[in-house]
């Protein structure tokens, strides 16, 4: 058995039937596969992921896959690129020390099932205007699957519809500015159903007011917002405000699962220039979203972490092989003045010191093998059932670490 990150591609234990030791010559019609909880208290809303070798391996033949627990089929879904490529399956709910079993079965494209969509992602530009020094004049925004972001865009050019790309799950949305400033921002939502579509469809950000669907709920400014990359110079945290160029896509827009992956070419910082690939992703029934950034060239750390507020306090832990380290903010911070808590998550291996600078409380990390991976959430006291206290937000970071330190752990039987 192999304990495997959330939201990272696995490769899980093998078991194969054949007893004689000689290797299997008919391919299995279908998979067990055993999913256990190895902690004390229950989990909602996991994922594991069975890997793109493994799939064609046991299924050489199939064009798409089904998912069930006992009769019931649960939800699933195909990622084909990225950190997380392979069959991700959504765990609804595992008790505490349980161990469920599944069977995965490889089918046809027209057998396949859909789910209700919970997550989304999004890239929305304008058509059919001009640009005019640095703003763009006129036009109508449409969804695109990718944007090389052009020369002329910055900040407020009206070009792109909420300034960057947006994903979301049931709980929670997010966005980024794609242009100099790459911070990260929360979308809180008085609803699950799907709200970024109606985000800044006015051409301006109404959507810093509180409507039938939500609010944009945090105020990034010159800060790291909340999850944003930079580079921690010994006095401040750099955000990635200096390349040639930025390719941006939505990587997945799926039910379960939704992903953006942006490429830096040239990031000037610290006498050297970087490119660096950052993948975005989320999943249905999580307020966490995954950062996983990959280098080229040479970095002695990647720093993140969470804007300063004068109204919230702050929480931080190192962590520890049995969880994950964290910093956390909570209290009236939002932009409309209610309660709103606020956490990175970081495997405690990778921590190189916890600092601050003049905007944001931050955590500075050791990139391993040229990568960083990293976790962030925020929980909005507006939300529908949402978490409305400080000790229960606090309760749930906390759970929400051990989880990250100690994922699901899966078996393959064939």
């Amino acid at each position: 058995m192999k304990r495997i990150f959330p939201f990272v591609s696995i490769i899980v234990l093998s078991v194969l039937a054949a007893c004689n030791g000689q290797k299997e010559t008919n391919k299995a019609s279908e998979m067990e596969v055993e999913v256990q909880n190895t902690l004390d208290i229950s989990r909602a809303s996991g994922t594991i992921t069975i890997s793109l070798e493994e799939l064609e391996a046991s299924f050489p033949e199939a064009e798409a896959y089904a998912v069930y627990s006992g009769m019931q089929e649960i939800p699933h879904q195909l990622i084909k690129e990225g950190p997380n490529a392979g069959l991700m399956i959504l765990i609804e709910e595992i008790e505490a020390e349980e161990t469920q079993k599944l069977t995965v079965k490889g089918i046809s494209k027209d057998s396949a099932s859909s789910f209700p969509k919970r997550t989304q992602a999004e890239l929305s530009i304008k058509e059919g205007g001009e640009w005019k020094g640095r703003e763009y004049i006129g036009g109508s925004f449409k969804n695109v699957d990718s944007l090389r972001v052009p020369d002329e865009h910055t900040d407020h050019s009206w070009y792109i519809r909420y300034e960057g790309p947006g994903w979301e799950s049931d709980l929670v949305g997010y966005r980024f500015y794609l242009d100099w400033r790459n911070a990260t921002d929360v979308f809180g939502k008085t609803t699950t159903d799907m709200v970024l579509q109606n985000a800044g469809q006015d051409g301006f950000d109404s959507y810093h007011e509180l409507s039938d669907w939500g609010m944009d709920v945090l105020k990034v400014g010159k800060s790291l917002g909340i999850g944003s990359p930079a580079y921690f110079d010994g006095e401040k945290a750099i955000r990635i405000d200096s390349t040639d160029s930025i390719n941006s896509k939505i990587l997945a827009n799926g039910a379960i699962y939704s992903s953006v992956k942006t490429n830096y070419y040239g990031w000037s910082v610290s006498d050297k220039k970087l490119d660096i690939t950052s993948f975005y992703s989320i999943h249905a029934g999580s307020r966490l979203t995954h950062h996983h950034i990959d280098f080229e060239g040479n970095t002695d750390n990647l720093a993140t972490g969470i804007g300063k507020a004068d109204s919230a306090k702050i929480y931080t832990s190192k962590g520890s092989s049995e969880a994950f380290g964290y910093i956390v903010t909570y209290g009236r911070q939002s932009l409309n003045n209610d309660k709103l808590g606020l956490a990175v998550l970081f495997p405690s291996e990778a921590l190189k010191q916890i600092t601050a600078d003049q905007y944001s409380d931050i955590v500075v990390l050791t990139p391993q093998h040229n990568a960083v991976d990293y976790y962030f959430l925020a929980a909005w006291e507006l939300e529908k059932e949402g978490i409305t206290t400080e000790e229960d937000f606090l309760k749930y970071v906390e759970n929400t670490a051990r989880e990250l330190a100690s994922p699901l752990v899966v078996t393959i039987k064939k």
